[in-house]
């Protein structure tokens, strides 16, 4: 049954929502596997120095590096694009969930979702 309103009934937007988190899981892995295939084209075959700890290059831990390598296409780069895709998909799905309620005018199912996005938020960028 096609609803011809403006409003979505509770099961269509159920699906967008679960293809927003589908969606984004492929992208995130598809992501992270080519920069996995791609790393090991070219560090596949050298021996790995366990002896000393090399934590990730300044270009990896912000996300202007991140955009950098991957448009340089490094391996390295696609994976730690991947994994922020895999953190920003259920992000967006708080998001979504903002503004469904707000339109279907559920004030207290908006505070609580806010409340829920704004710890998220504070949990990636606050220090």
């Amino acid at each position: 049954m096609k609803n011809t309103g403006q409003r979505l009934p509770d099961r269509e937007m159920e699906m967008v929502i679960g293809n927003l988190l589908r969606a984004g899981v492929i992208i995130a892995a598809a992501a992270v596997s080519s920069g996995g295939i791609i790393y090991l084209l070219h560090y596949g075959f050298a021996t790995a120095n366990y002896r000393i700890f090399q934590h990730e290059p300044t270009s990896l831990c912000n996300i202007r590096g991140i955009c950098g390598n991957v448009f340089s296409f490094h391996g390295r780069g696609l994976i730690q694009l991947g994994l922020l895709l895999l953190i920003a998909t259920p992000i967006a799905r708080v998001a979504l969930s903002i503004f469904e309620f707000a339109r279907k005018r559920d004030n207290l199912y908006v505070i609580i979702t806010l409340i829920v996005f704004c710890i998220l938020m504070y949990s990636l960028l606050g220090r």
